[in-house]
């Protein structure tokens, strides 16, 4: 670490954090519409806690794939203490690092719909930046509650009022049937984990204050799923209002065209939207494995939570093109400038795709490194051998990590980033983090897909590697431009590497590595490869009669 850079984290932890009161946070109990709440303070800490706050009605029995229904309302004081049930998920059998760090350890249970909040305002009338945050996990697993997300430094040092929610997974999530869109008024069915979504987002409005919190600044920020979940709400038309900025890490829905299959990846990993014709039919399949083939949605609403999940297996849903909650896929809503219009972080880590294949690729020869090429990419082989070259056996390696990052998530990034910046007009910050944790366990993962997390949250909780005061000291930097966005809607503050506002040009990311500086066209052959394929996709498709062809997401 160079002299300078260590003056500037020496500067940034003296006088950007924001020092601890002198006392606890909000005095108890506190009224929210649906009564009072009580939470606690942990012990040393100046922040205090509210756990399991149900946000919306359990969406049991008939409210089973429904909208979410008002929140229960309770007399006398509830205990905020304890984080509240989890949503029913399929835990993988076999697990990565990182879905050990996802598994939560309260009761799975339907009626899950629970927010928490964390504050170190004094007085209602604080009104700190509120950040919300979405949990990852494919969709399918996690929740608001997992220790990864304790929100204690980042309310204490970042000056924020911290909110974390759970919202329906997998089936219970994302399930249509020709029956549901027959009962909707709107027609629709599918996006029930969005619109729990949208649910707390609007409790946030009305009770944020009484936490100290400012409705009117309200940032959205998730990682991978919770990233996908910010995506899909700058993209819907219900979420309007509710949200001021928006941070996404590492998960877009840009890609929407490209069919999971043709990916050569698992469909578990790689989202895709939807139609909402696709959609009934995966729910028919699941209906037919669950038995519901006479009157399947009362026989469905009425299986146990359990059942649902194991007919679930081998089938895919996703977020669905609807008409309402979501209109049109979010590439065109991009395009045509129908997003929520919000100041936005994007930005994704040089080493994602460690986690997702572990060492598998190690043995990959130079020939069936191009033979895989030459199957997946047919007559653009040439031109992704070209951006990815794979001639000896450590280029091959490398390639095939490199890949399946840019494809996955760093074109989803820099799409997101350019649409933005060519259809909005509010400014857009990319990064690109690749900073490696200490230890001997991450060197061989190095930046991978999560690992900015402990950083942002700098509770260090996610991963039990032998964390340093210099990561601490580095975690300082990375909250505060965080919290900074959160609070006006520009990252920057005296004693920061500028981050400069992006645009497609430069190309410019600032980059979280050894040291915090910005860099220029990064991994650039490899996001422009994947531009013309997702052109060239998209106009097949469209020869075909299919969807529309997609304009190149560069500026070129």
């Amino acid at each position: 670490m160079t002299k300078m850079y260590r003056v500037l984290l020496a500067l940034l932890f003296s006088s950007v954090a924001v020092p601890p009161a002198l006392h606890a946070a909000i005095q108890d109990p506190v009224r929210i519409e649906q009564g009072l709440l009580s939470g606690d303070t942990d012990k040393n800490s100046t922040v205090r806690v509210y756990r399991g706050i149900p946000y919306a009605a359990a969406p049991t029995g008939d409210l089973r794939w429904k909208p979410p229904a008002p929140p229960p309302h309770w007399q006398g004081t509830r205990q905020a203490t304890e984080f509240g049930n989890t949503c029913m998920q399929m835990l993988r059998s076999s697990k990565s690092i990182v879905d050990e760090a996802l598994t939560p350890s309260q009761p799975q249970s339907e009626d899950c719909l629970f927010l928490n909040i964390w504050t170190a305002a004094k007085t209602l009338g604080d009104k700190r930046p509120v950040m919300v945050f979405i949990h990852g996990g494919g969709f399918t697993m996690s929740a608001g509650s997992i220790a990864a997300y304790d929100g204690d430094k980042i309310a204490s040092k970042g000056g924020v009022v911290l909110v974390t929610i759970n919202y329906r997974l997998g089936v219970f999530g994302f399930f249509a049937l020709p029956e549901l869109a027959e009962e909707s008024p709107h027609h629709a069915a599918g996006n029930y984990a969005v619109m729990d979504m949208i649910a707390a987002l609007q409790w946030v409005k009305k009770n944020i204050a009484a936490f100290g919190g400012d409705p009117d600044n309200v940032t959205i920020f998730g990682q991978s799923a919770g990233s996908w979940g910010v995506n899909l709400l700058q993209a819907s038309p219900l979420a309007n209002g509710l949200f001021q900025r928006a941070i996404g890490e590492s998960g877009g829905n840009f890609s929407e065209g490209l069919r999971a299959g043709s990916t050569g990846g698992d469909p578990a990993q790689y989202p895709e939207m939807m139609t909402l014709g696709d959609g009934e039919r995966a729910g028919e399949k699941i209906a037919s494995q669950a038995g519901a083939t006479t009157d399947p949605l009362q026989t469905l609403r009425a299986l146990p939570a359990q059942r649902l999940i194991e007919a679930y297996k081998g089938v895919n849903t996703w977020p669905i093109v609807d008409g309402w909650v979501i209109p049109k896929d979010v590439w065109t809503i991009y395009a045509q400038g129908e997003q929520n219009d919000v100041p936005t972080i994007v930005g994704n880590n040089a080493d994602e795709a460690t986690i997702y294949l572990s060492d598998s690729p190690k043995n990959i020869t130079p020939d069936e490194y191009v033979a895989n090429a030459k199957k997946k990419f047919g007559a653009v082989a040439d031109q992704f051998l070209k951006a990815y070259p794979g001639t000896t056996k450590p280029e091959a390696v490398a390639s095939t990590y490199a890949a399946f990052r840019d494809e996955r998530h760093g074109w989803e990034m820099r799409t997101w980033a350019r649409m933005q910046t060519k259809t909005g007009h509010q400014p857009v910050y990319r990064y690109y983090f690749t900073r490696v944790a200490p230890g001997p366990q991450a060197q061989p993962l190095r930046a991978f897909h999560t690992l900015e997390l402990s950083y942002v949250y700098g509770n260090f909780k996610m991963y039990a590697f032998p964390w340093t005061d210099e990561d601490h000291k580095y975690s300082n930097a990375v909250m505060a431009y965080w919290t900074n966005f959160a609070g006006s809607g520009n990252p920057n503050a005296t004693g920061l590497p500028k981050w400069p506002v992006y645009n497609a040009s430069d190309d410019d990311v600032l980059q979280f590595g050894s040291e915090i500086a910005v860099r220029t066209h990064v991994n650039q052959a490899g996001l422009d490869f994947f531009d013309a394929y997702h052109a060239a996709f998209m106009s097949a498709e469209a020869s075909r009669g299919g969807k529309t062809a997609k304009p190149n997401g560069s500026s070129k």
